[in-house]
Parts: structure tokens; C-alpha cells; sequence
């Protein structure tokens, strides 16, 4: 009786939980387009081109990676989707991208871009919170047991392909969403350097986060 009671109450948290991350997720996301883009049609943008330019975010797209995952987890876990997104190797993915958003915002761009109002509200919640949130989601709620190092490799196919996507995109349009990935401005050299050097930190983080996932998992003596 004493363990069903202990579940239900640890499921209970586990649901709240979620369900806040899910809120906040979902807040700062529509905060963020709802704000950026009129801004980005002020300035001669149609909708479309606005909406392809905020889809190109990295820090948009690991945040709705996420909040998208925790949802279905919430309301339809399971679902084919839901028993994708509950896999402790998707969820240490996930961990992982809102990990380097927050690190590279803060250790690279927080110092060349200084937003205010609305836009520093929805710039905080996207690139701290809600990192830091979905990182105690997963010290607290995902099976830990079964990680492997080996399942680095397969985490680092979404940034990758986001890389080329930058590149293409910017060689088309001109319009780069990083500074550090900026070609027009660094050239090819400087940006395929920046690429080698997140590359082992992408790939370190992650091992990282098996590392401790193996930690947590070892049979208490």
C-alpha cells in the first residue's frame, strides 16, 4: 500500500512538473513570435520570410523539440509518439540541444546582444529557464539506466544537419541567424572553425550527460 501511494504521489509531481515546464515552454515560444514578428515586417519582411527566419533559430527549434515532446508525453503518452518521446535516449537528446542553447547564448551571444522589455523577457526564458528547467526534468524524472556512450553520435545528426541547412540557407538568402555562423561577414574558413570546435563540446556534453545518467543508475549498496 505504502509503494502504490508513493507512485501515485511521485507520478503526481512528475505530471505538475511537466505540465509547468510545458506552460512556460509553450508561453516564451508564442511570446517570441508574437512579438518578433511584427518586427521582422516592419522592417520589410513578408510573413513568410519572417516566419522561415525564426524557424532557423536553433534556440527555437531545441525549445519546440521539447515542449512539443513533454506535451505529447503529457496528453498522449501512449501513443506511438508519446513511447517515442519517453525514451530516455530521445529525452537525453533533447537535454543535451537545450543545454548548448543555454551555454552558447550566455558564453557567446549574451554579450552582443542586448534586448529589452518583451524581448528580454522571452530571450531569458528561451535561452536560461528553460534550459535549466528541462535539465531538472531530467536529473528528476527520466530512466536512467541503459545509456550508452555510443548513443552520442546518433544526438549530433540535429545539429549537424541544422549547420548545412545554415549554410544553404545563407548562401540563397544572405541571411545568417548567428554571428559565429555568419559567412558573409567571417567567410567559410572562420565559420567551418567554429563548427570543428562545437563539434567535440557537442559530443563532450552529451557523454557528459551519460556519464551521469550511468552515476545515477548504479544499485545503491
Amino acid at each position: 500500500m505504502t509503494n502504490t501511494t508513493d507512485n501515485q504521489t511521485s507520478n503526481k509531481i512528475k505530471w505538475a512538473y511537466t505540465a509547468l515546464v510545458v506552460i512556460i515552454t509553450w508561453f516564451a515560444l508564442v511570446l517570441q513570435f508574437s512579438i518578433s514578428i511584427p518586427e521582422y515586417m516592419h522592417k520589410g519582411c513578408s510573413l513568410r520570410s519572417a516566419l522561415i527566419q525564426l524557424f532557423s533559430f536553433y534556440t527555437i527549434l531545441s525549445n519546440l523539440l521539447m515542449v512539443v515532446g513533454l506535451t505529447t508525453i503529457l496528453i498522449a503518452a501512449k501513443s506511438a509518439w508519446g513511447r517515442f518521446f519517453s525514451r530516455n535516449t530521445v529525452l537525453t537528446s533533447i537535454v543535451l540541444y537545450m543545454t548548448t542553447v543555454g551555454l552558447i547564448y550566455n558564453v557567446v551571444l549574451r554579450s552582443v546582444w542586448h534586448p529589452e522589455g518583451l524581448f528580454k523577457l522571452a530571450d531569458e526564458l528561451l535561452h536560461v529557464v528553460n534550459p535549466l528547467l528541462f535539465i531538472i526534468y531530467w536529473l528528476a524524472f527520466v530512466p536512467k539506466s541503459g545509456l550508452k556512450y555510443s548513443n552520442v553520435w546518433p544526438w549530433l545528426w540535429f545539429p549537424f544537419l541544422y549547420f548545412i541547412y545554415v549554410l544553404i540557407r545563407g548562401a540563397i538568402s544572405g541571411n545568417y541567424p548567428y554571428p559565429f555562423l555568419d559567412v558573409a561577414k567571417s567567410g567559410y574558413p572562420q565559420v567551418l572553425l567554429a563548427a570543428v570546435i562545437l563539434l567535440p563540446i557537442f559530443w563532450g556534453l552529451g557523454a557528459l550527460f551519460v556519464f551521469i545518467a550511468r552515476q545515477m543508475s548504479k544499485p545503491v549498496l
